[in-house]
């Protein structure tokens, strides 16, 4: 699905009635030219001055977003560019009726593709966006943020198609690891550490040899036990033996295992 586009601005609302006709005459005039004529590059250069106030009307709209102003206005001329190139004046559309779009386009895909702190393809991006508009609306609707399902039913996605537009969502933005986290400490100070996870690995390779000489209701045990969390009733009724049987095969082994990890 697209998200919808802002309605078309008719800028020349404002210009003179003259400069308006004299614009269509001269894109009439340089669709008429061939590609060769140094007239049509003149031409076409005063069509693009002329229609410049527009780029910075859009520009301005998508303003302290984080890019600088020469940016947008450069990514909206592109499109300025564009549209007077691909403008075909027998149509009957005014030109910044055409025109906006495309300018509008350029800008929404220099935020596409700048500002996106991780590389997201970009049909991502556009969903991620889309999602957040769903998401805007439906909570001014319901007074309380969407459910993922309720997202999939407005969007037409699946949920795990909204999910992952989500996820993509954080990736629009990046913490700096010089970002204040408490008193003297930064962000990046919160990152890493030791890793107690490795002392289980080396335990786990050490253990396994030794538990492979149990017999194997010792191992059932122990796997009841400790991975299971059962109670030792709990264990003794699975094995059709008493409690105080469990427990004094329990110690046993252990102490065995014990022995065999500390020679």
């Amino acid at each position: 699905m697209t998200a919808v586009a802002d309605p078309p601005v008719d800028v020349d609302a404002s210009a003179a009635p003259t400069a308006r006709q004299a614009a269509r005459i001269g894109f009439v005039r340089l669709a008429e030219l061939p590609e060769a004529a140094s007239e049509r590059d003149q031409l076409r250069a005063a069509l693009i001055e002329q229609y410049l106030p527009m780029v910075r009307y859009f520009a301005r709209r998508y303003a302290n977003r984080g890019e600088p102003m020469d940016d947008l206005l450069q990514a909206g001329s592109i499109g300025l560019i564009k549209a007077v190139d691909r403008f075909d004046p027998l149509r009957g559309l005014e030109f910044s009726t055409y025109a906006a779009p495309t300018i509008l386009g350029e800008i929404r895909r220099h935020f596409r593709d700048r500002t996106w702190a991780v590389h997201v393809h970009r049909g991502l991006q556009e969903r991620s966006a889309e999602v957040a508009q769903y998401a805007t609306e439906l909570t001014q609707e319901l007074n309380r943020a969407p459910s993922v399902t309720e997202l999939s039913a407005r969007s037409g996605w699946t949920e795990e198609e909204v999910l992952e537009a989500l996820d993509a969502g954080a990736a629009y933005s990046a913490d700096s690891l010089e970002t204040p986290a408490g008193e003297n400490r930064t962000l990046g100070d919160s990152l890493g550490g030791n890793d107690t996870a490795l002392a289980d690995v080396e335990l786990h390779e050490s253990l396994a040899p030794a538990l492979a000489t149990l017999p194997e209701r010792e191992r059932r045990i122990l796997q009841l036990r400790f991975y299971g969390n059962q109670t030792q009733s709990q264990i003794a009724a699975q094995l059709g033996i008493s409690q105080m049987h469990v427990s004094r095969l329990l110690a046993r082994t252990l102490a065995k295992l014990r022995e065999q990890l500390t020679d």
